[in-house]
């Protein structure tokens, strides 16, 4: 069925709610015996092999500081049950409070990195920052997965994906065709 849109003048500068591609994040980070934890949608999958995700935190972040100078942090993916927490974490900062007692989250160890892993999210990515050439014009990190650690259940968790102004979507229907698919693009 073709469907045609009537369309309007929408300002640019909201246009995130509908190109934000992944889920929420809370990305943890660790510096000179600091742990902070902070919440991210602005991030892209850049490559697979190595695994390479470009992401914008502005620069006055307190995680900015942290991520820069220690070159590593952990992109941890919370579930809908989070909600209040996503949201909470968002809204506070680590320059005045121990977010991770604040909010009652357990850190987990690394395998590669010193940033703490969070493990009531559902999956945990190890990063180290590969290219930090845009930071100082862009406040954009381009961060190596090199360690992922996910929950085996359940095979499609409840996320949160933010639309702006708000108001969030929440992962839902799953729909499958591999076998439209030439099996170097799965």
């Amino acid at each position: 069925m073709k469907t045609s849109y009537k369309k309007s003048d929408f300002p640019v500068d909201g246009i995130r709610r509908y190109l934000e591609p992944g889920p929420i994040v809370l990305v943890s980070s660790s510096c000179d015996g600091e742990d902070n934890i902070m919440t991210m949608g602005w991030y892209t999958v850049m490559d697979f092999s190595p695994s390479l995700i470009g992401c914008y935190i502005v620069g006055y972040n307190h995680s900015f500081d942290m991520i820069r100078k220690s070159g590593e942090c952990v992109i941890n993916i919370p579930e809908l049950h989070m909600i209040d927490t996503v949201i909470g974490i968002g809204n506070s900062t680590g320059r005045q409070i121990d977010k991770f007692a604040e909010f009652g989250l357990t850190k987990g160890k690394g395998q590669f990195v010193r940033a703490p892993l969070i493990n009531e999210c559902y999956a945990s990515f190890e990063c180290k920052v590969k290219d930090a050439s845009l930071l100082d014009k862009y406040s954009f990190f381009i961060l190596e997965v090199v360690k992922a650690h996910v929950a085996t259940r359940p095979e499609f968790p409840r996320t949160v994906h933010y639309r702006g102004g708000g108001t969030f979507m929440v992962s839902g229907e799953h729909i499958s065709f591999p076998e439209r698919f030439r099996p170097e693009n799965l």
